[in-house]
């Protein structure tokens, strides 16, 4: 039997007095032994479980993360680090693939990363790729991505990591490894933007990304998760520029009232590349991109604005 991972399992354990938090040098040393497969499933299940009920702290995403950076390294030189690990469920189409498609034409090379549920066709990532010509890895190689982005799936990138997320279906709760995945970062680049659903995660995920020395990051409570602004709301920003925690609040874009799932009558995901060509003329939908794609270009410092990238992208 592996028993490898019973140390750290007896860590959080232990009872109410004597159980405590993983220290980040003992969540990296935990899961690299998952990572390799040298940890008994039960174990695996017992460490999560336990976590989530005590609560993760920051350390133990960082030490998590350092250990899949460690076990499952990305090659490649990446100026913005996008993922994409909401299930769908809340959400309309994923506008946002526009706006990291855009920031891609100014020359940032963007790596999107993620695994979507599919449990709403029309919010899923994976359907509107192909419609957007963006590249799907098949490699953890990111060096060279056909027009600057590129998007790797969480069961290329580490089967493992995939296993765990999907531990949620048997389990029937969220795990800590949401969240690892949202601050993973694979090829370390220097920004990354970063979706949540639920608000309080916005401050762990930006203590996790000082522990790393993330130099940029922007949080936001974003549609269904995903790192998408809604338009119509003040944006609560949290995150780090050059390597320090930061907060800050973008007022609404429109006024219009609604939920971003119903911001726009599309509803097909051919209306995503529609609205890149131009022939579809979505106010919403359009505020959304844009919007979306500024606070990202705001994070990687770019002294260019989305509008200006909408009004020279090649159709």
């Amino acid at each position: 039997m592996k028993t490898a991972l019973a140390p750290y399992v007896q860590i959080l354990g232990r009872g109410a007095n004597l159980s405590r938090s993983l220290t980040g040098d003992e969540a990296q040393a935990a899961m690299e032994i998952v990572l390799r497969g040298e940890a008994a499933p039960e174990a695996i299940g017992a460490m999560l479980m336990l976590m989530r009920m005590k609560g993760e702290t920051a350390e133990e995403i960082a030490g998590f993360v350092r250990a899949a950076r460690t076990v499952a390294p990305v090659s490649g030189d990446i100026a913005l680090d996008w993922p994409s690990y909401a299930a769908g469920r809340t959400r309309g189409l994923p506008w946002f693939l526009l706006s990291a498609k855009l920031v891609a034409t100014a020359g940032y090379p963007v790596l999107l990363h993620g695994w979507n549920s599919h449990q709403n066709p029309v919010a899923s990532v994976r359907n509107a790729l192909p419609l957007l010509d963006i590249p799907v890895l098949t490699d953890t190689d990111v060096g060279q991505l056909r027009g600057h982005i590129g998007y790797l799936p969480l069961e290329v990138y580490s089967p493992i990591l995939y296993d765990l997320l999907r531990l949620r279906d048997g389990l029937g709760l969220r795990s800590c490894i949401n969240t690892v995945l949202r601050v993973l970062n694979p090829a370390s680049a220097r920004a990354s933007v970063q979706g949540v659903f639920h608000p309080p995660y916005r401050e762990l995920q930006m203590d996790a990304g000082v522990i790393l020395g993330q130099p940029a990051m922007t949080v936001i409570k974003g549609g269904g998760g995903e790192f998408e602004r809604h338009p119509a709301k003040d944006a609560a920003l949290f995150g780090l520029r050059d390597g320090a925690a930061w907060e800050e609040t973008a007022p609404a874009l429109i006024s219009d009232h609604v939920r971003l799932s119903e911001g726009s009558e599309a509803t097909d995901p051919a209306a995503l590349m529609a609205l890149w060509s131009g022939d579809l003329n979505d106010d919403f939908a359009l505020s959304v991109v844009l919007g979306t794609a500024d606070l990202a270009l705001q994070t990687l410092g770019a002294d260019v604005t989305a509008a200006d990238l909408w009004a020279a992208r090649p159709r």
